[in-house]
């Protein structure tokens, strides 16, 4: 069965071709992937891949179909896109501008960092606001040349899953 799967700003192709145990062929993209994959403890996956060994976290988001995926080195943001989705996705084509202003922590968390200050003009790919969960570290970077409206957490604070943080334009 073959899924489409958004991965930040990169929709992928993912078919499971094969599954004997723990032992799983993948074909994402047209390339074949040979991986070992265990479950440690719930939500987290051991993967073995090429004699590489990969920890990943998976957290349910706010739908069935979307996840947060910790990895040591970064967080994504992951949705798996069925007929449902799509349709969901282009009865609401709209909202989609107005939610890429908003800033919002996708799990509870603490404010470590916020490296921009309102009224500030942000470039793409520019880290607005670091926060810190399961000691893992994510960066919340803007997406596109904006400007910081208003900030709504500081540094220290505690925040809750899909709790605005700051508003950009």
């Amino acid at each position: 069965m073959a899924y489409e799967v958004n991965l930040e700003h990169r929709r992928a192709k993912v078919e499971l071709l094969n599954r004997v145990g723990n032992k799983v062929l993948l074909d994402i993209d047209g390339h074949k992937y040979d991986v070992d994959i265990a479950m440690v403890e719930r939500g987290v996956y051991s993967i073995l891949y090429n004699g590489h060994s990969y920890n990943v976290e998976l957290i349910e988001g706010d739908s069935s179909k979307k996840y947060i995926v910790n990895t040591f080195a970064k967080t994504f943001n992951v949705e798996i896109v069925d007929a449902e989705s799509k349709y969901i996705s282009s009865r609401s084509k709209g909202m989609e501008a107005e939610e890429e202003n908003l800033v919002t922590s996708p799990m509870p968390g603490k404010v470590v960092k916020i490296p921009v200050k309102a009224g500030e003009e942000v470039t793409a790919g520019q880290t607005l606001i670091v926060v810190e969960a399961m000691k893992m570290q994510s960066e919340f970077k803007a997406s596109h040349d904006k400007k910081v409206l208003e900030i709504l957490v500081k540094e220290g604070d505690t925040v809750n899953a899909h709790q605005l943080m700051m508003k950009l334009e």
